[in-house]
């Protein structure tokens, strides 16, 4: 990033921290249904769940204006729709002038910190529906692991259920990403079976008073027209951990990005910190998918 950049970004949030709303309100806009292709929406709240790993190296995202030059790349390029972030990243991106006629996802709980004795406690932490509105943003999202044996699991279904409320009430995308979790030697895991994410967004589907304004973010798993098949809600497959076979990775999307009800994706590392490092080259990949 230039160091012009960064210089605008620390002294706008040190001595002129109001921008940051005047920028939200100013932001023009447009609605997910006058995108004439399938959506790429670019993920960035994996840092505020103090998840800095890709692959093999535990911090490659601990440099902010690393990170924030490869996402203002990627959303450079002609056919990004927008982006999913948590409020630091969102902020960031507004200082910096980008976020302008792109779809923008709040990220709502990140309070569930990996290896934590309260990891299943997913604590909504980061936007809340009315913070989403008031910011003009398009949606939330909001991470629902459903584990049978944990205890907080109730408190975040309870949650969802009323950010799923609060969001429909202002006409606001509710995404929801749905996993069946288990404990397994001592960790919680996300259980990737195509029954378990059938399971998972049947009872994602159903949060809330309406799913009028629902939508469902699931993994790409094996036999994904049954995943297409199991609800009428609009599906995004999300990008997952970097994959070390992008090749095959780039395949499963685009057979699982032909099934009716998918409307595209939503992926973060994968094209942001890829294999060979060429961010551009990445997201034109998967931009060609669509």
């Amino acid at each position: 990033m230039r160091s012009e950049d960064q210089d605008l970004l620390r002294e706008t949030r040190f001595a002129h921290p109001e921008t940051v709303a005047t920028l939200a309100s100013a932001r023009p806009r447009r609605a997910a249904s006058e995108c004439s292709n399938k959506l790429l929406i670019i993920a960035a709240d994996h840092t505020a769940r103090g998840v800095l790993s890709v692959g093999n190296d535990a911090m490659v995202m601990r440099n902010r204006f690393d990170l924030l030059d490869r996402l203002t790349t990627a959303l450079s390029i002609p056919g990004v729709d927008g982006v999913l972030g948590s409020p630091d990243i969102i902020d960031d991106l507004l200082i910096l002038g980008a976020l302008d006629h792109k779809l923008v996802f709040g990220s709502m709980n990140r309070g569930g910190l990996p290896g934590a004795s309260f990891e299943m406690d997913d604590r909504f932490t980061g936007y809340s529906a009315a913070a989403i509105n008031n910011a003009g943003l398009d949606g939330g999202k909001m991470l629902v692991r459903i584990n049978l044996e944990d205890p907080g699991t109730p408190d975040t279904l309870s949650a969802a259920a009323n950010a799923v409320r609060e969001l429909s009430e202002s006409k606001l995308i509710a995404m929801i990403e749905p996993f069946m979790n288990q404990h397994v030697d001592g960790r919680n895991r996300n259980v990737l079976t195509t029954d378990a994410v059938i399971r998972s967004m049947a009872i994602a589907s159903a949060l809330g008073p309406t799913s009028a304004f629902t939508w469902l973010k699931v993994p790409v798993v094996e036999h994904m027209d049954q995943i297409a098949e199991a609800t009428s809600l609009p599906i995004v497959l999300l990008g997952g951990e970097r994959s070390d076979h992008p090749d095959e990775m780039y395949r499963r999307w685009e057979r699982a990005l032909a099934l009716p009800g998918v409307r595209g994706l939503v992926v973060g590392r994968n094209l942001l910190y890829p294999e060979n490092d060429d961010v551009e080259s990445a997201v034109k990949t998967a931009l060609s998918l669509l």
